[in-house]
């Protein structure tokens, strides 16, 4: 008989001896945020469409190709392609920005974005973000890129970052117009979609994925020649506070990052390690957004990691804390004299180990005494009680150490206590 249910294209599972690599990250990552003061936000997988094309940018390629989208009777929702307009969103709608500032949160989510299926990419993605809102500070920018760093060096991922300015409306308006005159002249040859960008957002053509694109803007203006000064004065800050920190960078012009609603700082960590697809962090400072949402004129600033190509890299450099093994594997020995009592004492001594954190497993599938033993060596169990006859009348039960061989014997009542 064919097999009906298949796994959709662009989606992928996570099998019991792989989710152990995941749990441990989105666990470290949360740990790690919370050190800065980050709190866990949740928000809805979708939104009403609108809230991405206003603040992801209708320009974007985001936006224009890969935005998964549905028509619902009172309006048009897309699922989110990334966590940053939702969790603004959420902020907004919910008060938040009439608490003490700057609001600090972080998210784990689920995205969807129609692209090339590749490795690394996929149409439903995670993204482990953090949300920094209501600091201008330069001292906001380093922090956040500290705590994206600290995370991926607890990881064991070793990557470079790479940072920018794009500055703020001011410095765009003259960089726009440099850009515009630079692409003139060779404006046909771009490809459809950069042809649209031309006019209404020329630093779009700069992060455009053709091959012919990128060639013409190989020379292209850099923005950094354009920044006021103000802008430039906080670019400096940021720099001089990350190496005070001794936080290695390089500054590359060429980050613009994908997203319409980055302003000054722009960021990203890249790892050598999983070929093509390099970036397993990116973010910046998005001053403009939250007035962009309707909401009053807000500093904020923040990041993403996928958590696909941080997978990708933690097993390409063979790191991640091991799978967690049963702890305690217990045989019940029943006999016709026994009358299921033994099987009772498993229940509740497994019940025990479990009250105080431990795993512990027994025969759920009719196994015999000597297939029982065989099964507890195949899940690696780290520890053997055997309940029978004897170990009911006594009250005690002789615990073996699975690795060492070694056996000792203590309380029926008490196995919780001694296993490791």
């Amino acid at each position: 008989m064919e097999l009906v249910a298949t796994r959709n294209k662009g989606a992928e599972d996570v099998l019991p001896s792989e989710s152990y690599i995941w749990q441990n990250t989105e666990r470290l990552m949360a740990d790690t945020a919370k050190t800065y003061g980050f709190r866990e936000i949740r928000f809805p997988t979708f939104e009403k469409t609108e809230l991405f094309i206003r603040s992801v940018g209708e320009t974007t390629d985001v936006v224009q190709k890969e935005m998964w989208t549905v028509k619902g009777r009172e309006s048009t929702y897309t699922l989110r392609p990334e966590g940053t307009a939702g969790a603004i969103r959420a902020v907004l709608q919910n008060g938040l920005l009439n608490e003490a500032m700057p609001q600090k949160i972080y998210y784990q989510i689920s995205a969807f974005r129609h692209e090339n299926v590749q490795k690394g990419r996929l149409w439903e993605f995670h993204q482990f973000g953090a949300e920094m809102v209501g600091s201008a500070a330069p001292a906001a920018d380093a922090q956040i890129i500290q705590m994206a760093g600290d995370i991926l060096n607890k990881l064991g991922i070793s990557t470079e970052l790479h940072i920018n300015s794009i500055g703020c409306k001011q410095c765009r308006t003259k960089y726009y117009e440099a850009l515009r005159a630079y692409f003139a002249p060779d404006k046909e040859k771009l490809c459809e979609t950069c042809q649209s960008r031309f006019e209404k957002n020329p630093m779009r053509l700069l992060d455009c994925k053709s091959e012919i694109c990128k060639g013409i803007a190989a020379n292209a203006p850099i923005i950094t020649d354009y920044l006021c000064d103000e802008c430039a004065e906080h670019f400096a800050k940021v720099k001089a506070l990350l190496e005070s920190l001794g936080i290695e960078y390089t500054v590359d012009p060429r980050i613009v990052r994908g997203l319409d609603y980055y302003t000054r700082t722009v960021f990203e960590f890249i790892s050598r390690d999983i070929g093509a697809q390099a970036t397993v962090c990116g973010g910046g400072r998005y001053d403009g957004l939250i007035e962009e949402m309707g909401g009053p004129s807000t500093p904020a600033l923040g990041f993403a990691m996928g958590m696909e190509r941080l997978i990708l890299a933690m097993k390409a450099k063979e790191n991640g804390s091991s799978d967690s093994v049963c702890d305690l594997y217990i045989v019940a020995a029943d006999s016709d004299s026994t009358g299921g009592k033994a099987l009772e004492a498993t229940v509740r001594t497994a019940s025990a180990a479990r009250a105080k954190g431990k795993w512990a497993e027994y025969d759920l599938c009719g196994r015999g005494f000597k297939a029982q033993m065989k099964y507890a060596n195949k899940i690696g169990a780290k520890y053997l009680v055997v309940i029978g006859e004897s170990e009911l009348e006594s009250g005690t039960v002789r615990v073996k150490n699975m690795a060492t061989g070694e056996e000792s014997e203590t309380a029926l009542d008490a196995v919780a206590d001694v296993i490791g």
